[in-house]
């Protein structure tokens, strides 16, 4: 068995054969990990008879340079992930400036990013909300009061 560090492993052969796969078949996602390589924040996106849910996985984001717009019902969600930083105990070992580490693998995205998401047609874009949370960005958008389900009661 060679020492040497080759670069993959038995893992990442089969997501890679999972996307060649969902790609061949339409590129549904089977699984939580099949999700579309790069994309960056992942979101899971649902809906009550009020509203539209949209939830926006971006730890080690500041909410406060956070941007969330809709605009045509495009909803978008912006904002940069910058390289963590040591604790202020002195620990230095997360420190991705320090000279003496060479990097193997990254898996931690940093950087800038920018998702779109169509909503539907009943999204109210005045009846929103976001808030962050534990590395999670909750988007609530209303739905339109006439697109509402309602009851008809026959004469």
């Amino acid at each position: 068995m060679s020492d040497l560090f080759s670069g993959t492993d038995l893992f990442s052969e089969f997501d890679r054969l999972q996307r060649e796969m969902a790609s061949l078949f339409g590129g549904f996602p089977s699984s939580i990990r099949s999700g579309r390589l790069g994309v960056f924040p992942q979101v899971n996106i649902g809906a009550t008879d009020d509203s539209i849910e949209i939830v926006a996985f971006a730890p080690g984001v500041n909410p406060a340079e956070l941007d969330v717009s809709i605009d045509k019902g495009l909803l978008t969600i912006a904002g940069e992930r910058k390289p963590a930083r040591p604790e202020a105990s002195g620990d230095t070992r997360c420190d991705p400036t320090r000279d003496d580490i060479r990097t193997y693998a990254q898996e931690r995205f940093t950087g800038a990013f920018r998702r779109v998401i169509e909503l539907p047609q009943n999204a109210d874009p005045d009846r929103v909300q976001a808030r962050y949370t534990n590395g999670c960005l909750s988007i609530t958008v209303g739905k339109r009061e006439a697109s509402k389900p309602r009851a008809i009661t026959v004469q």
